[in-house]
């Protein structure tokens, strides 16, 4: 039997509590942007692809905010034109410091590559949708409301998939290849205990939206604006249809010191951040107050003979620099290569897959340089008074722009620039040392978050 037949009648007589079986050559777990755009890709190479979602698109989820970087692969997928008809357009990020007595603002046509001015912020509920629908258009076949319960990655030819529908019948399929792209559930990362807290950071979100939020006017209108205070920072995020997301991310610490209801902490620490006070003055409160747990973690390998992970299922940091989208999305282009050179070229597996990796473990070390120091007075300052010597800035904004898998030349500014932070931390020790000490001290682990909410 040629192993991309579809299906298997293993279960003739109907005997309950019996899967039925099917076959595909790749299986993914998880319908958000990496999962869909890796089906899509893959369905188009000529692969029998089964994509399989827990949910119900369209359906709920934060990280909104785009990055030009995004542009060209909406382009490959053939998607832009639906993205842009739900987006606000985004022209930059506004930085607000209360430790400063101005505003800075980032444009992203100032980069080094000016081919990329624009993104967009979007619901992720309609955008998720436009991923996962181009998906079933380009071939593959997504199965939503299903749970994946179990996974043998043992299979001589491949691996089995055991997974639940939402009325409780259970199926089953073969397939030559399994893809993670489960987002925080980090389904193989958990099951595999490849899946570890990162030691190097630690943060949790708190988040609603808002209608009638004051917005900037001009091309500013649909800036992302990032304020710093006093336990981490506020996101501002204005959407096209009139909605603000609104988020905090703070230590997980100060979040456990909170006595009353969670809306009332966030409007407490609002309140504190009196820019952000301000521009919520005439906000109305549109959703519930929600929280998310400890974003930091990593898994410690990206690939094995026959699966990979992708996105959020292999490592996720911080959203300041709203990078999660496009790194989901750029993996699943890496991904989907190196699947197709794995079931085609198997002599070509190894290369293939180390390459995959390099590319996993390239985007999150970028980021998390900026992530880990973001609340640092030394790189906060640097921020708040960029200079474009040796063309610094414009790598920094090309960063900022998620340019960082291209063969844009920002590198050796980008190195100029980390030579710059640490002579000016070295030129103020004292301040230095306590930023340290402090930051140590938030990222101290306290257990998980969304355990603690539920208590």
């Amino acid at each position: 039997m040629e192993f991309f037949e579809s299906r298997l009648m293993s279960n003739p007589s109907n005997e309950p509590n019996r899967c039925e079986e099917f076959l595909c050559d790749v299986l993914i777990i998880g319908g958000g942007p990496a999962g869909s755009t890796a089906a899509a890709l893959l369905a188009e190479k000529g692969h029998r692809v089964t994509l399989l979602e827990k949910e119900r698109h369209p359906r709920f989820h934060i990280g909104e905010s785009l990055l030009p970087a995004n542009l060209p692969l909406f382009e490959r997928l053939g998607v832009l034109e639906e993205v842009q008809a739900i987006g606000m357009r985004k022209w930059g990020a506004e930085f607000v410091s209360p430790w400063h007595d101005h505003h800075q603002s980032f444009e992203f046509a100032d980069a080094w590559d000016r081919s990329m001015p624009s993104a967009f912020q979007v619901r992720r509920s309609e955008f998720d949708r436009i991923l996962i629908d181009n998906a079933h258009r380009k071939g593959a076949k997504v199965v939503q409301g299903c749970r994946v319960r179990q996974v043998d990655l043992s299979e001589s030819q491949g691996a089995r998939i055991q997974a639940e529908h939402g009325d409780g019948c259970c199926q089953s399929w073969r397939t030559r290849f399994v893809v993670d792209a489960s987002g925080r559930d980090t389904f193989l990362g958990n099951r595999l205990k490849a899946k570890h807290r990162n030691p190097k950071h630690n943060s949790s979100a708190v988040y609603g939206h808002f209608r009638g939020a004051r917005r900037h006017e001009g091309m500013k209108e649909g800036h992302i604006t990032i304020f710093w205070f006093a336990h981490g920072w506020f996101w501002f995020i204005p959407l096209s249809d009139g909605a603000t997301s609104v988020g905090m991310v703070t230590w997980p610490h100060y979040l456990k010191t909170r006595l009353g209801s969670l809306r009332d902490f966030f409007f407490e620490n609002v309140a504190e951040c009196r820019v952000l006070a301000e521009r919520l003055a005439q906000a109305e409160l549109i959703s519930e107050v929600e929280v998310t747990g400890n974003f930091a973690y990593v898994c410690d390998r990206s690939y094995g003979t026959n699966y990979l992970l992708l996105g959020d299922a292999y490592a996720f940091i911080d959203p300041i620099f709203s990078s999660g989208v496009m790194l989901a999305m750029n993996s699943a282009f890496a991904g989907a290569e190196a699947i197709d050179t794995c079931l085609r070229c198997p002599e070509r597996a190894a290369s293939a897959l180390a390459e995959f990796d390099r590319v996993m473990t390239h985007g999150p070390k970028t980021f998390s340089w900026f992530i880990y120091r973001i609340t640092n007075p030394t790189l906060r300052n640097l921020f708040m008074a960029p200079r474009n010597v040796f063309r610094v800035k414009q790598a920094i904004l090309s960063v900022l722009a998620g340019d960082i898998f291209g063969k844009t030349p920002i590198w050796g500014s980008i190195r100029i620039f980390k030579a710059i932070y640490y002579i000016s931390a070295l030129a103020t020790p004292v301040r230095s040392i306590r930023g340290w000490l402090r930051r140590k001290a938030n990222i101290r682990y306290v257990g998980d978050t969304l355990e603690m909410e539920e208590r």
